[in-house]
């Protein structure tokens, strides 16, 4: 049996579940978020818990099982305290302006690169080097904040570029003069 699978989520206070068949829709104080539950796995509402169940110990219901569950505890833990990622840009020049919802990212480009927000994505920024991306939705907020990350990689010589907070980069000897 699945560890994380057969653990039951608690709701919240103020947390609002509804199960319609294979169709999950959890709605807090911050929004609301549906998933649709794949065919094996049957998800039910028992006293201020959700169950996550299998029928059978098939190799595709076995990794669904899991999945499932963390997918609808992301969804609640989204919809009462949202989720964010920080990042920080590095390089001499290097810089970010908030223009309205998007940002303009100036890179080293020969123009400013200018990120929208998906929807239901916030984008900060703090000084002029740090990115905060928050959101209800965990996929989305990692999502585009790989995206914004992918514009400009940390490079592994001087480190320049956009990274995670936190992030290490690993540095590369330059060439040696003669």
């Amino acid at each position: 049996m699945s560890r994380i699978g057969r653990l039951p989520i608690d709701i919240p206070t103020g947390v609002d579940v509804k199960i319609d068949g294979q169709a999950v829709s959890v709605k807090g104080p911050k929004g609301e978020l549906a998933l649709t539950v794949a065919a094996p796995i049957e998800v039910k509402l028992e006293e201020n818990q959700v169950l996550v169940t299998r029928p059978d110990d098939e190799r595709n219901s076995r990794s669904l099982h899991g999945l499932t569950r963390t997918l609808i505890a992301n969804q609640i833990i989204g919809v009462t305290q949202g989720y964010s990622k920080a990042l920080e840009i590095v390089g001499t020049g290097y810089r970010v302006a908030q223009k309205g919802s998007s940002l303009e990212l100036a890179l080293g480009f020969s123009h400013p690169v200018v990120v929208e927000p998906p929807a239901g994505i916030t984008l900060t920024v703090e000084g002029n080097n740090k990115i905060t991306v928050a959101g209800i939705d965990k996929q989305a907020v990692g999502e585009t904040a790989a995206n914004i990350r992918k514009i400009k990689k940390p490079e592994p010589y001087k480190g320049k570029g956009i990274r995670y907070a936190g992030e290490v980069v690993r540095r590369k000897a330059g060439k040696s003069g003669k």
